[in-house]
């Protein structure tokens, strides 16, 4: 009995290939495992095995023709004593195989667009500007936002008396006193909890911790109250609550209060991730945080509080979640980073440009939602991409980022993507150690020149 021999399906998303060469000829004995013709895709060419045995009765697809759609038969085999003469098979045209791809191509439509970018700017071209520390912009942010809306209130440590462990409530309790700059005791567990009951009760806590070390005592709070009660509520119930504070490595203090959560956060859904670089970044990414229905995790960090930036000076500014901002563009490879992350890869991409190699500097500035459509509109311009962060190599942003970029623009890439991260060991407290454990700028630079073979 006749079997026809259909066009293979040689990966996962070959559509439909050039049978480049046969390797039998019709009357030819063909057996299982014997390589009959070679396939040629746009990855590569390839050996067709048979998988039955018989005569090559009849080739169906010459040699060279190109469109020959996965399934489609190009031969037939037949058995011993069987005339090749009585086959009624028809063998399929090129145009025929045209007019199919035709035909097919509305079916494009439905394929998932490309994630959109919005490159529209923060503030208004021409805005008046002004210097700030990152430490200034996020108390302003603060007071701006406890003076529009009343149910927006301040609590943790040290926040009140102490004017803050950082400095960064300064002048808060002066103003709106002691029902909305709350002193807690020393119980991340207590006061994470508290605030998080508020928010389900139509208040806006800003929940301040020490250090999101200690937010380790609380993180049942956040994960199994505050990120999952909109979801196991069917909507019927929120939790509008901002958690922020330092997160990350400051300069010698041990193990216990230098890691970095930003990938933690970022794995949960119902959370909304915020890292920002700039002081600009860290007073419009704030204000958007305290009015967003859903819980933030707002990641500070105690080495950037004293160091200034360029602010808009204007009555009332946000900065959307979900955009990120290209702070240097650039055509030869593509840094991607967040946090004091940036400061490593613009000082780098500095370096690089005096040795000719014209790196794009991406800042996230939000993790959760990430932007993808930047990533991947800079990659297919630059083909090459490394990523840059303080946290640990396992299971980190850049771990992510490297498996879309591979699923979504495999083919732009020219080099494997690489990510720089800090080292995979508790952090050590002696500074020479310390130093060695931290991302630093030498090491993406040496990142760079591999993806660009320099």
């Amino acid at each position: 009995m006749a079997t026809e021999i259909l066009m293979p399906a040689l990966s996962p998303t070959m559509e439909e290939g050039t049978l480049a060469k046969w390797l039998k000829k019709e009357g030819d004995e063909v057996k299982a495992g014997d390589i009959i013709a070679e396939i040629e895709t746009d990855k590569a060419t390839m050996e067709f095995e048979a998988v039955d045995e018989g005569i090559l009765g009849k080739i169906l697809i010459a040699e060279g023709e190109q469109g020959v759609k996965v399934n489609t038969p190009i031969a037939v085999l037949v058995a011993e004593g069987e005339s090749a003469d009585d086959i009624k098979v028809e063998a399929p045209k090129a145009e025929a195989a045209l007019a199919a791809a035709k035909a097919e191509a509305p079916a494009a439509a439905s394929v998932p667009a490309a994630p959109k970018t919005d490159r529209s700017p923060d503030w208004p071209e021409g805005t008046k500007m002004k210097t700030m520390t990152v430490r200034e912009a996020l108390r302003e942010a603060m007071e701006e936002e406890m003076n529009r809306d009343e149910t927006v209130f301040l609590m943790g440590e040290e926040v009140g008396e102490y004017q803050g462990a950082y400095k960064i409530s300064q002048g808060l309790l002066d103003k709106f006193g002691p029902r909305r700059v709350v002193d807690t005791p020393i119980s991340e567990i207590g006061f994470a909890g508290i605030g998080t009951g508020a928010a389900m009760a139509g208040l806006r806590p800003i929940v301040e911790f020490m250090t999101f070390n200690f937010a380790m005592q609380a993180i049942d709070h956040i994960i199994n109250s505050a990120a999952k009660t909109l979801y196991m509520s069917g909507g019927q119930m929120g939790c509008s609550i901002v958690f922020r504070g330092p997160n990350g490595a400051a300069a010698r203090v041990g193990a216990q209060h230098s890691q970095d959560y930003a990938a933690w956060y970022a794995q949960i859904p119902g959370l909304k991730v915020v890292m920002p670089y700039s002081a600009a970044d860290a007073k419009g990414l704030l204000k958007q945080a305290i009015r967003d229905p859903n819980p933030v995790i707002f990641l500070e960090n105690e080495i950037m509080y004293g160091r200034s930036f360029e602010v808009p000076d204007l009555e009332d500014f946000t900065i959307p979640f979900g955009k990120a901002r290209i702070a240097r563009e650039g055509k030869d490879v593509t840094l991607v980073s967040f946090g004091i992350g940036m400061t490593h890869a613009l000082d780098a991409a500095e370096k690089l440009a005096a040795e000719g190699i014209d790196a794009e500097v991406i800042d996230l500035r939000t993790l959760r939602p990430l932007d993808y459509g930047t990533i991947i509109e800079s990659v297919k311009k630059t083909n090459r991409l490394v990523t840059v962060e303080e946290g640990f190599p396992v299971g980190a942003i850049g771990n992510h980022i490297s498996a879309y970029v591979m699923e979504n623009a495999f083919d732009y890439l020219d080099a494997p993507v690489i990510n720089c991260t800090g080292k995979d060991v508790p952090m050590p407290y002696a500074a020479n150690l310390e130093k060695h454990a931290l991302i630093t700028t030498a090491e993406v630079v040496e990142a760079v020149k591999k993806v660009t073979y320099r």
